[in-house]
């Protein structure tokens, strides 16, 4: 076919990943293509545009170009260089093989020459092979960079929500509004209250949007930030975990109370029901079901809600359930003067703890450094060939998750020191106030208090049962002991949160 008579395709092609700023815009392609043609004569049938990337076959634009060629509705193609056209095997193989049946007869570049002679079409799978290996190193470095990064403990992305991106350490620091708000996220749905679509309404009603457009965050949003272990300081990436350095926004504990109610698949159904003071307390001795309550004849009365079987639990009035939490109560308080006495005990007892926790804490110092020298050796022995990569990431996760637990005990250690005594304090604060409570206290207080002080709240043949917590149960236990004055009761030594290593009994 003569010059003259040819028909050519203009391709042009630009994808939005491609790192080469060197690269033409697709405008400035079609604008430098055109004139190149127009200067050299040739017959443009049809433009071809794309924008995907060429390192991978199965770009449409492209096939439809060639399924073109095949047909002969073109004889040639104008493009800015060979790897516009392909920068991968298959697709750069395929524009060879048109060339050597005939199909392609021109292959016309301005920055490239071609023509279909053995030279030429040599030349030509050069121009394919570079652009590939352009492609397969730039992939290599790539990821041989995220690789380094990880192994540094740094984020090598763009930072999730709670995080931004610091261009300066190139590293992941805390997004201080945000923060907050997503650790509030992780507290209610450890609760087990509420389901992922209440958690979602509620913090972002308190302002969390995401960061592109400000958009509204979506539940599937949520459920994929409850799961991700960069929270509380380890990252994920493929499926193996690393040590991260960034400062997490949660605990490791908190974030295993959520995958706990992950696990339950939880969910909270929230009504708008009559507020009552006792409603949703208690549960049936009988059946297990929450105890309700309901108005009848101007008396309040609790009752099974029967969900599961019918239940022969009998009603009882919600004055006699009030009358048995005072006497519970009572039960369980402690006259001002011992509480006094128990406290300066206590002082002594948080000396002793407080040597005792320094030494604690040196040993999960000395176990953190042993973990952090086994996954160093674990590196050794898989670059070694000792182990295998499978049993690299498996043995370095089991390091990497027994640290982080031990660093989280010695952050604890180190934060709360003599705060650990603060539960026995309160406790001995909640018994004076449980005597108070008992007489002039209201019922929604009464009940908190109750709350505190025990678990496992049930009614049972109209009576309470409730499982109380120590030292609650050894006051219990104690207060029908009138004949007890002060000395003798003070001379037990239940308050120190532990048994006496001379037990005695009582006389």
């Amino acid at each position: 076919m003569e010059k003259s008579n040819m028909r050519y395709f203009l391709y042009a092609r630009k994808s939005t990943d491609e790192p080469d700023r060197q690269i033409l815009s697709i405008e400035a392609q079609l604008t430098e293509l055109r004139d190149y043609a127009k200067k050299e004569g040739l017959t443009i049938v049809r433009e071809f545009i794309e924008s995907k990337t060429a390192k991978a076959p199965g770009r449409d634009i492209f096939n439809e170009m060639v399924a073109g060629l095949e047909q002969g509705v073109a004889q040639g193609i104008v493009a800015w260089h060979p790897d516009r056209l392909a920068r991968n095997s298959i697709d750069g193989g395929r524009i060879i093989y048109l060339v050597d049946t005939g199909k392609i007869q021109e292959l016309k570049f301005p920055t490239f020459w071609f023509d279909p002679t053995p030279q030429g079409k040599f030349m030509l799978s050069i121009a394919f092979g570079q652009s590939k290996y352009y492609v397969d190193n730039l992939s290599e470095n790539v990821k041989r960079g995220i690789r380094q990064k990880l192994r540094n403990g740094i984020w090598p992305a763009w930072a999730p929500m709670g995080y931004i991106n610091d261009r300066n350490t190139h590293t992941i620091v805390v997004d201080r509004p945000k923060a907050p708000l997503i650790k509030k996220a992780f507290e209610l749905y450890a609760t087990g209250k509420y389901p992922i679509a209440e958690v979602r309404s509620r913090i972002n009603a308190a302002g969390l949007e995401g960061r592109r457009y400000k958009k509204v965050m979506s539940v599937s949003n949520y459920h994929y930030m409850l799961q991700n272990p960069l929270y509380y300081g380890v990252i994920r990436y493929y499926g193996e975990i690393y040590e991260g350095k960034h400062k997490p926004i949660i605990s490791k504990a908190l974030f295993d109370k959520c995958q706990e109610v992950l696990s339950r698949k939880s969910k909270s159904h929230t009504k708008t029901l009559k507020p009552y003071v006792y409603r949703g307390a208690f549960r049936c001795a009988n059946c297990g079901c929450f105890i309700t309550t309901e108005t009848q004849k101007g008396h309040n009365y609790l009752h099974c809600t029967k969900r599961k079987s019918p239940c022969s639990e009998p009603f009882v009035r919600e004055e006699e359930v009030e009358k048995q939490i005072r006497d519970l109560l009572k039960g369980v308080s402690l006259p001002p003067a011992l509480a006094a006495d128990a406290l300066d005990k206590l002082k002594k007892e948080e000396m002793k703890a407080a040597q005792a926790g320094e030494r604690a804490a040196q040993n999960l110092r000395d176990k953190i450094a042993f973990l952090t020298k086994n996954m160093n050796a674990l590196l050794d022995m898989v670059l070694s060939g000792m182990i295998t990569q499978d049993e690299y990431a498996q043995k370095k996760r089991s390091c990497i998750e027994e640290k982080k637990e031990y660093e989280m005990k010695l952050a604890a250690f180190e934060r709360e020191g003599s705060k650990r005594f603060e539960p026995l304090i309160g406790f001995y604060k909640t018994a004076v106030l449980a005597g108070e409570s008992a007489v002039s206290g209201n019922p929604e207080a009464n009940l908190q208090i109750l709350k505190n002080i025990g678990s496992n709240l049930i009614i049972g043949g109209k009576k309470i049962k409730l499982k109380l917590n120590f030292p609650a149960e050894k006051l219990r236990a104690l207060a029908g002991l009138a004949d007890l004055n002060c000395a003798k009761f003070s001379q037990k030594k239940i308050w120190r949160g532990r048994r006496d290593s001379n037990p005695r009994s009582s006389p």
